[in-house]
């Protein structure tokens, strides 16, 4: 449910990258999480769309005024709500699926699935991993190497206080704050947590700077120790 609106306006974060903060949707009816962007321009000069917010007339203005659209992901099947209003104002894009998101939405058209393995159209430049172990849903997160910036969707969220029942349930599962964590029920599914280490190392051996995230604040500086911190419970 979609319950709000964000600026919808490009931000630069980093040298070819820019955010876009997205409408605040509610998970479970109860729980409001601001959504986010992140636009990457390729060496060829394409456009990277992770996790696409609304498509306003004025946002897919703005994008086009930076480089054509190319290559469109989600980090997971939760993020699918614009995927579609995205692939229509750029038909010419590829979209990537994250594991799980054909069997939920076969009335898209998927390119190619997204895998521990660089797509060639961003090899070099955009890194994925794949965090696999859980039984509920696998999530894949990147890092954009130029700007040395990792990428993440709902593995780790640093939201503002809330007042309210929701509001403490969000702080007992560690996701108000600077450190930030996995909610809770996700952290139960992961039956496998070797393979979730394995992830986590490999994201950590990238040694990011930079942190990007769906929900919460992002990091300009200390990436790799707010991951390490958020990311504990793995073992």
């Amino acid at each position: 449910m979609v319950t709000g609106e964000g600026s919808g306006t490009l931000t630069q974060f980093a040298d070819d990258v820019w955010l876009v903060e997205g409408p605040v949707v509610r998970f479970l009816r109860y729980f409001p999480y601001p959504t986010r962007m992140v636009v990457v321009r390729l060496p060829g000069g394409g456009l990277w769309l992770w996790s696409p917010v609304a498509a306003t007339a004025e946002l897919t203005a703005a994008i086009r005024t930076i480089g054509p659209v190319r290559e469109i992901v989600s980090p997971n099947k939760l993020h699918h709500l614009f995927l579609d209003a995205w692939v229509a104002a750029f038909p010419e894009a590829r979209l990537h699926e994250p594991p799980g998101l054909a069997r939920r939405r076969p009335d898209l058209r998927f390119a190619a699935p997204l895998t521990d393995a660089a797509d060639p159209a961003w090899a070099g430049v955009v890194e994925p991993v794949v965090v696999r172990g859980s039984f509920a849903m696998e999530e894949v997160v990147f890092f954009h190497r130029p700007s040395r910036a990792a990428i993440v969707g709902d593995l780790v969220q640093r939201l503002a206080p809330r007042a309210g029942w929701s509001g403490m349930l969000m702080r007992a599962d560690g996701l108000v704050g600077a450190r930030g964590s996995t909610p809770r029920e996700w952290r139960l599914s992961f039956w496998n947590r070797r393979a979730a280490r394995a992830a986590r190392d490999r994201l950590l051996r990238f040694d990011p700077e930079r942190l990007v995230i769906a929900h919460g604040a992002c990091a300009a500086t200390g990436a790799r120790e707010i991951l390490a911190q958020a990311l504990s419970w793995m073992g």
